[in-house]
C-alpha cells in the first residue's frame, strides 16, 4: 500500500467509533501500536473494546481488561467460561444496539470468530488482524472467516494463498515485529542497564503471559533453572512479566523454589538482548526471541486432556514460529512430558558451554527476519481499516 487514505468529510463532532479486540498479551501490544497509527492517519477515531495496558495508554477505551481473557485450552476455557461469556454478551449488545462502523479482531479466534459473526448479522464490517492459524489446525475455520469476516489483515506471506483460494478478501500486511523489535544496546549494555552483571552468564526464564501458563509451567521451569545454576553457580536469572500478569502471580512459585530472578516488566527486547539463552513457553515472545538472534528451548505444556485432542487436531511439526516460519528446527522444542526440567536443563547447559553450538542457532536466527519479507504492519492495518470504513 502507497500513500495515506483520503478521508471523507463528516461532523467531528460524532467520531467514528471502532470496536476492537484483542484478548492476549501479544494481541494487546499489536492492538496499541495499531491505534496509535490509525489516530495519525486519523485524530477523530474512537477505539473501544477489550484489551490491556498498553491499549489503554493508546487511547483505547476497555470494557473488559485481556488479562481476564488470556486463556488457552479447553480446560482452561471451561474454568473461565463466566468472565469470557460476560464479555461476549457485552460486546454483543453494543453490536446490536449500538452498532460502530468497524469491527477489528486480533488473534484470539474461539471468541473472536463468534464475535464476527455477531457482527455480520449487526451488518458491522469485520477487520481480522492476525489471522486464526488454520495452517496449523482447524483449517474449517475457513469457511467460518469467508462467511462473516470482511477482510483478512495477515502476518506471514504463506497464508495469503490459503484465503485466496477460500475466496476470503485478504491482505499481506507484513509481521509488526520488524518493527518494534529494535535493539541499539550491546549485550553488555543491555545487561547493566538492567542491573545484571555482564562478566556472568545470563538466562531468560519466560512463563508466557496467561496465569493459567504461570500455574502449569512455570514449576518446571524454575526447577530447570535449579538444575542450570547446579552446573553454573554464577547465573543470574532474568524473569520478565507480560501486561497480563502481576507480581503475586509469580511470586509464590519464585519464593518457594529458591531461585533469585530479576523480575521485569518493561524493555523486554533489551532484556532479551541480555541473556546468553532463554526458556521460553511457545509464542510470540519466541519470535521476538529469534529476531534479537538468542539461542533459546521452546517449552509448551497443555492439560492432559487439551494435550490429547490438539495431538490430534494440529497438523504442524513445530510448535515454535521460528521454526515454523523457517520450515525446519531452528531451536529445540520440548512439549508435554518431554518439557522436563532434565531435557530443558540439558540443551540451556549446552547452548552456555558450547559456544559452537551457540553460534550455530544464532546463524540460523539471523535468517528468519528475512522470511518474515516486510515490516510497516501497524500503519499498513490502520490505512485498510481507514479505508474500509469510507467505503460503501
Amino acid at each position: 500500500m502507497r500513500g495515506g487514505p483520503q478521508t471523507t468529510p463528516r461532523d467531528t463532532a460524532s467520531p467514528r467509533r471502532v470496536m476492537i479486540v484483542a484478548g492476549e498479551a501479544s494481541g494487546d501490544i499489536y492492538g496499541a501500536d495499531l491505534v496509535l497509527q490509525a489516530h495519525l492517519l486519523d485524530p477523530g477515531l474512537s477505539f473501544f473494546g477489550i484489551g490491556g495496558a498498553r491499549m489503554r495508554e493508546a487511547g483505547v477505551a476497555t470494557l473488559v481488561d485481556s488479562a481476564d481473557m488470556a486463556v488457552m485450552g479447553l480446560v482452561e476455557v471451561i474454568s473461565h467460561f463466566r468472565v469470557i461469556s460476560s464479555a461476549f454478551k457485552k460486546l454483543k449488545r453494543i453490536l446490536q444496539d449500538d452498532p460502530p462502523e468497524l469491527l477489528i479482531l486480533i488473534d484470539y479466534p474461539g471468541f473472536n470468530l463468534r464475535l464476527a459473526k455477531v457482527a455480520k448479522k449487526a451488518g458491522v464490517k469485520v477487520l481480522y488482524y492476525i489471522s486464526p492459524k488454520v495452517w496449523a489446525w482447524k483449517a474449517g475455520r475457513i469457511k467460518t472467516i469467508a462467511a462473516c469476516v470482511s477482510h483478512i489483515a495477515v502476518i506471514f506471506p504463506f497464508e495469503v494463498p490459503l484465503y485466496e483460494k477460500a475466496g476470503v478478501p485478504v491482505t499481506f500486511v507484513g509481521h509488526p515485529l520488524l518493527d518494534m523489535v529494535d535493539v541499539k544496546l550491546t549485550r553488555d549494555d543491555s545487561a547493566m542497564s538492567f542491573g545484571l552483571d555482564p562478566s556472568r552468564k545470563t538466562v531468560g526464564l519466560f512463563p508466557g503471559s496467561r496465569r493459567s501458563e504461570i500455574e502449569r509451567i512455570l514449576p518446571t521451569i524454575l526447577e530447570s533453572a535449579r538444575c542450570v545454576q547446579e552446573r553454573y553457580p554464577d547465573v543470574q536469572f532474568v524473569l520478565p512479566l507480560a501486561s497480563t500478569l502481576q507480581d503475586c502471580d509469580v511470586l509464590p512459585q519464585l519464593t518457594a523454589s529458591g531461585i533469585t530472578a530479576r523480575i521485569t516488566r518493561d524493555r523486554i527486547h533489551d532484556l532479551i538482548r541480555a541473556c546468553d539463552a532463554v526458556i521460553s513457553v511457545s509464542g510470540t515472545v519466541t519470535l521476538e526471541v529469534a529476531l534479537i538472534g538468542i539461542p533459546m528451548v521452546i517449552i509448551y505444556k497443555l492439560a492432559p486432556l487439551t494435550y490429547m485432542l490438539a495431538k490430534r487436531l494440529v497438523k504442524i511439526e513445530h510448535i515454535g514460529l521460528c521454526n515454523i516460519v523457517a520450515g525446519g528446527t531452528v531451536v529445540t522444542e520440548l512439549i508435554q512430558h518431554e518439557a522436563n526440567p532434565a531435557r530443558i536443563s540439558a540443551e540451556v547447559v549446552k547452548i552456555l558451554g558450547n559456544e559452537q553450538y551457540a553460534n550455530e542457532i544464532k546463524l540460523k536466527l539471523s535468517a528468519v527476519r528475512s522470511l518474515l519479507k516486510r515490516g510497516g504492519a501497524s500503519v499498513n492495518v490502520a490505512r485498510l481499516a481507514i479505508s474500509m470504513m469510507e467505503s460503501p
